[in-house]
């Protein structure tokens, strides 16, 4: 038996109307802990049925400082390390979601790091022990970043139905949590159109100071 063609269109139709009822906006305000003092450039996500395709990115050295210093990268993507200093960097990373080891170079390493499992991701550089950056990867379309108001506004398509009991877990990282190695979760009400959320974090880090010898050495080609 053929299946006509107003069937199969009206089955379409019924499944967007499905999906644009689903669909809502979260806004979700990050705060810091013990005061409204808002939080910038936490990294906040919904897990989620909605992949994310992976992109071409790059972190690039200048002044002696990763540029930017947090990348958010939906797994898969490929990340480009170029050297825009008057000296050498030798990147590397321990974390379990991506170990690599680009050693001493200038200019552009021969081939971009390609981050296949998400995590957060971060980065250093064995010549100048004060340069720290972060890759977070993430599996979910559902991903987003504070502003300087401390907000992000998240469109969701579809949340996940099983197991939720009317609550929606919220992942939130900052690179100033005691341990930056992993989000913090927080629980919402499932049907909640906006939540505020805190975080404790650590001071800011002091500045960088001069160049030690070891740096000095290294800071002409």
């Amino acid at each position: 038996m053929k299946v006509s063609a107003i069937a199969v269109l009206a089955g379409l139709l019924i499944s967007a109307m499905v999906s644009t009822a689903n669909a809502y906006e979260l806004s979700v305000t990050v705060t810091l802990e013990g005061n409204t003092e808002p939080v910038a450039n936490a990294v906040v996500s919904v897990d989620s049925a909605r992949p994310a395709t992976p992109v071409s990115a790059e972190i690039y050295q200048k002044d002696r400082a990763f540029h930017p210093h947090v990348l958010v990268v939906p797994v898969g993507s490929s990340v480009d390390f170029p050297n825009r200093d008057n000296t050498q960097h030798h990147v590397y990373s321990f974390s379990p979601a991506k170990t690599f080891n680009i050693e001493l170079y200038a200019d552009r390493p021969a081939a971009p790091i390609v981050f296949d499992k998400p995590g957060i991701v971060e980065l250093g550089c064995n010549i100048h022990d004060h340069m720290q950056g972060f890759v977070v990867v993430t599996d979910t379309a559902d991903t987003g970043r504070t502003d300087t108001s401390g907000k992000v506004t998240l469109s969701l398509d579809t949340l996940p139905s099983e197991g939720s009991q009317g609550t929606v877990t919220l992942e939130i990282w900052h690179p100033r949590l005691p341990d930056n190695t992993r989000p913090v979760t927080r629980e919402i009400e499932r049907d909640s159109e906006s939540a505020i959320v805190t975080l404790n974090l650590e001071p800011e880090p002091a500045a960088e100071g001069s160049l030690d010898r070891l740096q000095q050495r290294f800071r002409e080609l």
